[in-house]
Formats: C-alpha cells, structure tokens, sequence
C-alpha cells in the first residue's frame, strides 16, 4: 500500500502512529492527539478537524458572503450603482489573484494550522479596523486587506480536510467543509442586514470582524496534522512550529503552470470560472432581483436568500457524497450542476421568472446547483492534482477562478445598469454555462484523481 504524503491524498491510516519511524535526518511530524498506538482517537479526531475548518470557513467568509444581502442599506446609505456594489464583491477577491498562488506554495512548505489561522486573524483584524472606515473608497481598501487574509482560507481549509480523509469518504468530508461558506452566507443574510439597518454598515463590519475572530482562534488551537502524516524532509531547520514540506522551491513557473494541461485540471478550470460566475451573478443581482422584480419586501426576500445559502450548503454535501459513489467519476455531478443551473437561469429569463413564488424556488433551485457543484468540484480536485503539489494545484486553479469573481460582478453590475433589467445578465451567464457544459462533457466525466468505487475501503 502506498505510503501517506502530506499531499492531500492519504491511503487509508495505519495501525500504528509511532514516532520510530522518522528517519535520522527528518523534523518529526506534528503528532496528533493520540497516544502511540491508540489509532481510535486520531480517527474519530478527524471529525473534529472537519467540523473546525468548516467553522473558520464560514467564519472567514462570513462579511464578504453577506455583502450581496446588504444590497439595499449599502446603497442607501452610501448612495451606489449596482456596478459600484459589484465593485465591493470583487474588491474582496482582488488580491486572492495573486494570493492564491502564495498561499498554495506556503500551504506545501508549512503546517495549516498556521497558514489557515493567520490568514483568518488578517480578516477578522481588517474588519474590526475597517468599522473606522469614512465612505466607498475606505470599505474598498478594507475589503482588498479581507481578501488578502482569506487566500489562506479556502485552499488550507480544503488541504486539511483531504489529508485527513481517504477517497472513501472524502468527497462527503470536502462537501461538508465547503457547506461553511453557503452556511456562513445564509448567518450573513439573517443577521447582516438587521445590523447594518439598526445601527449602520460599520457596526456590520464590527461582526463580521468578531465572527472572524472566533475562526482564527478555533482553527489556531484545534488543527492537527493526521497521525499518518509523513517525515518532513527540510533541506534547512525549519522555524519552530512549521514544517516544511517536500516542494522544490527552485522549481520553474513554466513547469509548475503545466499542470493546466493536464485534461482533469482544463475541466475543472473551465467549469470553475462559469459556475463561480454563476454563484457571482447570484450574489451580487439575487438581492436587487428579488426587490425590484418580484417586489418583495426586505423581510420576505432575505428569507428567500438565506433559504439559497441553505440550499448551496445541502447541495455542496449532497452532491459531494453523490461524487463518493458515481462509477461515473467526481466530474459526472458537476455536468449535471452545469445542466441545471442552464435550466434554471433560461427560466429566470421569462416572464415566469417575475413571480414571486415562481422567483423563489428558482434562486433556490440555483443556490443548490449554481453553489453546491463546489463539493464535488473540490473534491475531484484535490485528487488530481500531482503529487506533492495538492497546496499549489489548489491554490493555482482558485486563482484563475478569480478572475471571474473579480470580473463578473462588477460586469454584471454594469449590464444591468445599462439594460434596465436583469434579463440581459440571466442571459449571458447561462450561454457561457452551456458552452461549458458542451466542451467539458465531450471528455467525459470520470478522469484523473476519481477513486475507485468497488471494493473500497474506509478508515473507519
């Protein structure tokens, strides 16, 4: 059987997790909280690392996903265009564009739990400075230092929830995970929009900052390395409390972006970047649609987002766990989100669309898809990336995945500006999700990373 890596992608855990195995010349893996021997505890610890990481996941995002909901009051009070609303999403996921990058290389060089903790703290230090902010440009220069923190969180949280499943369970792990940031928006919904109603968009800020706090601080304390995970090999000592792992840092730009060519990377590439402007469009348009279109009242239309989040939550754990299982492969669930939220966005665009009911199970219909192919989509691909470069491959594809979070929101902005409706913007994002879908779907949808279904084992 082949040995563990801190790669992301673990064989199923051994009976032993003795420490006698290190070589002379290696620092010693961070130990998890099991005596030698006891492989009980380093199992169901594994549960605790879940729950954790998906907290400061949702905690993390917690702000940035309830900006969208704030649509309203934001314009109100600071007297904004849509585009200038979009500006405020995308300012939020400026710097992960570089960002990511970093953080997938410090994420194969050192531990998560420093990565990922200090990486929250920034946000949740941001934030709390950023109640300070005077106007537009303040909350913008704020949300630029958020998105810095939060480069850390996205592929760290993910890293550390692979390392310690096996392909057996890790689909439903990586959903469960992913589900903190739908269920952080859907916190962000409820409790937001009352806050920055009652006593202004800084006291929101005030929040979003402490919710953040409570991430780094949980993530901080409570991560551990898997007991399975390998001896380090540092060409230098490393820095007390960090271990570095096996990335060659003299290792070329050209061979490290290679890695896109490979068939399971262009897919996950191409569908990330329509169905991440899918989840953009809904952030960013879902609010003001539900205002304007349907007339629904600020109670009844953020019930109708926060249903969304929820539906994006059960969808990224429902359809993840539907990836442990499809003989298909992890792609197959991701075509069928492709498929449907085209469905759902040529729907939005007739004059059904206009109802308030009809609205509702629509944005809901499309909070399950249009938000949940992450599970899976994450999932398949931690697995496909090569070995010893999960932290970089993670980081590298969220990173060209933000360009169109970056992009597309405040496009969208401006399209609906410009047109006077929403119609226009429905449009485009559905006739890129199809194109998607038909270019993707013509290589298959199992690929490089799948784990076997038959005969597979578990870790307990």
């Amino acid at each position: 059987m082949r040995q563990h890596t801190d790669t992301g992608k673990p064989s199923a855990p051994t009976t032993s997790t003795s420490p006698t195995s290190t070589s002379p010349t290696s620092a010693p893996a961070t130990s998890a909280p099991a005596a030698p021997g006891d492989t009980a505890r380093p199992l169901r610890y594994r549960w605790v690392v879940l729950a954790v990481a998906t907290v400061t996941q949702a905690a993390s995002g917690f702000f940035v996903q309830g900006i969208g909901a704030m649509a309203v009051p934001l314009q109100h009070a600071l007297d904004l265009s849509t585009s200038q609303l979009g500006l405020l999403l995308s300012a939020s996921q400026l710097v992960p564009l570089v960002g990511l990058l970093v953080a997938g290389e410090l994420l194969d060089r050192y531990n998560e739990r420093w990565v990922v903790g200090l990486g929250a703290a920034v946000v949740a230090a941001a934030l709390l400075l950023g109640s300070l902010a005077q106007g537009y440009a303040s909350l913008l220069a704020v949300l630029l230092v958020v998105g810095a923190g939060y480069s850390t969180v996205q592929p760290g949280g993910s890293k550390s929830v692979a390392s310690w499943f096996d392909p057996a369970q890790r689909g439903l792990a990586m959903g469960v995970r992913q589900a903190g940031l739908p269920l952080g928006g859907a916190l962000a919904a409820a409790v937001l929009p009352l806050v920055a109603v009652a006593y202004g968009w800084r006291a929101a800020l005030v929040v979003g900052g402490l919710v953040a706090l409570l991430g780094a601080g949980l993530f901080t304390f409570l991560y551990r390395r898997p007991p399975t995970a390998p001896p380090v090999r540092p060409a230098t000592a490393p820095a007390r409390g960090l271990a570095p792992g096996p990335v060659a840092p003299t290792a070329s730009v050209r061979a490290r972006l290679r890695i896109l060519r490979e068939p399971a990377m262009a897919r996950l590439l191409f569908s990330g970047l329509a169905l991440v402007s899918v989840h953009s469009g809904i952030a960013v348009l879902g609010a003001l649609y539900l205002h304007d279109v349907t007339a629904l009242g600020p109670g009844p239309g953020a019930a109708v987002l926060v249903a969304v989040q929820v539906a994006g939550a059960v969808g990224r754990i429902a359809l993840a766990a539907w990836s442990d299982r499809s003989r298909a492969g992890r792609y197959r669930p991701v075509l069928v989100c492709l498929a449907a939220v085209v469905a759902g966005l040529v729907v939005l665009t007739t004059p059904a669309g206009r109802s308030p009911a009809a609205a509702a199970v629509l944005f809901t219909w499309l909070g399950f898809f249009g938000i949940g192919w992450y599970g899976p989509w994450v999932a398949h691909l931690a697995e496909s990336a090569p070995p010893g470069r999960t932290g970089f491959a993670l980081g590298l594809v969220m990173a060209v995945n933000q360009v169109a979070v970056v992009v597309v929101p405040p496009a969208l902005g401006l399209l609906r500006d410009t047109t006077h409706g929403f119609t226009a913007a429905w449009a485009a994002l559905a006739a890129t999700t199809a194109v998607t879908l038909a270019a993707t779907a013509r290589r298959g949808a199992g690929g490089r990373g799948t784990p076997p279904r038959p005969g597979r084992h578990t870790a307990g």
